[in-house]
């Protein structure tokens, strides 16, 4: 088998699977089938094709090539191009191709084109009704999938199912330090200084939209305002009733309704707090909140560049890497906002409804 594929043996449970996803097409066609299969194939077989094609032979590579675009209805030399374009950061300019794959590409666009117009003619209910929106929905997947994966700079997610399932897909910020790795050892590369998120990224906007909803909603509820400031003073003092001398707060990421730092005024009325956060006009609104015995920074928290603080705060909505964070707290002791299930040895749940706990890590 080595003398047939170029890189690993792994690469042979790959076009099984590609040929799994065909056989299922033909035998048991329906939307989520084509959808999913769009999506999932193209963030894993079609993904490491184009960075390490499977075989030797640059004629069953072309061969491969035009199934997946069958398969997929992408022609693949095409999402090759693009893709190298955007690991090389040229994004969507298109650098040169070589005569065989100029070729390559006319014959898969045709091959498209053909399949589209048999199934239009043989079956056109299947090809509008089923087809062309399962297309359309896995092309949507694959656009949530990408645009998440890249927002606010790569990111990485270390779930065991996800990787699984998507063939380490999740060490992302390890690919794209090193694209020419190939799938089975990126985990095996070592720590990197990684921007993680607990969410695959086709679920990565619940991060984003749900909080930021929800800090919006909080804004105008007084209701709701209490119900935070209730379930949160709950979770610190717990975490907070035996640890004494807390003189420096750091809280990073006030938010728009500033409940920590409300919470901690109260709790340790002779502590210096202070709230940094890199939206002025976030800090702006908790200014509205809180008494002036409360110092605000217009800054992205950087842990090198703070003087250490006695106690820290960490939002749910941080951008950075948090298991960095949990592995060498920055602080004599660093609260933690996180997911319900982000267990941590010290830790409580702050609402089953919020899906949030808090977590306790000492230095």
């Amino acid at each position: 088998m080595h003398r047939i594929l170029r890189h690993s043996k792994w690469d042979l449970l790959l076009i099984a699977l590609s040929l799994v996803q065909g056989a299922l097409l033909l035998l048991a066609p329906s939307m989520p089938v084509v959808a999913i299969g769009l999506w999932w194939n193209s963030n894993t077989i079609s993904h490491n094709f184009v960075h390490l094609p499977f075989f030797r032979s640059g004629s069953l590579n072309a061969l491969y090539s035009l199934y997946l675009t069958i398969l997929l209805g992408i022609p693949q030399t095409l999402w090759r191009e693009r893709h190298l374009a955007h690991h090389n950061g040229t994004g969507g300019h298109r650098p040169p191709l070589q005569r065989l794959w100029r070729a390559v590409t006319v014959a898969e666009i045709a091959l498209v084109l053909g399949l589209w117009s048999f199934l239009l003619y043989q079956a056109r209910a299947f090809f509008l009704t089923t087809y062309i929106p399962g297309y359309a929905i896995g092309l949507g997947l694959c656009f949530v999938h990408g645009y998440f994966e890249h927002l606010q700079g790569t990111t990485s997610n270390y779930g065991f199912l996800y990787n699984f399932s998507f063939l380490n897909d999740g060490y992302h910020v390890e690919h794209h330090l090193r694209p020419g790795d190939h799938w089975t050892r990126l985990p095996k590369a070592g720590p990197v200084e990684a921007k993680t998120s607990k969410w695959p990224a086709v679920f990565r906007w619940i991060e984003v939209f749900n909080l930021e909803l929800l800090e919006r909603l909080v804004l105008h509820s007084k209701t709701l305002q209490r119900f935070l400031l209730r379930t949160h003073e709950r979770a610190i003092r717990t975490l907070l009733r035996d640890i004494h001398d807390i003189r420096d707060v750091k809280i990073v990421g006030g938010g728009m309704f500033p409940r920590t730092a409300l919470i901690l005024e109260k709790l340790l009325p002779d502590a210096e707090i202070t709230v940094v956060d890199k939206s002025d006009a976030n800090l702006q609104t908790a200014r509205k909140y809180l008494s002036g015995r409360v110092k605000f920074v217009n800054a992205t928290y950087e842990p090198s560049d703070m003087e250490p603080a006695d106690l820290l705060v960490i939002p749910l909505a941080f951008v950075g890497n948090r298991n960095a964070i949990y592995g060498r707290a920055p602080a004599r002791i660093t609260l933690i906002h996180d997911w319900a299930w982000s267990r941590h040895r010290a830790g409580v749940s702050i609402s089953l409804a919020l899906l949030k706990r808090l977590n306790l890590v000492r230095r």
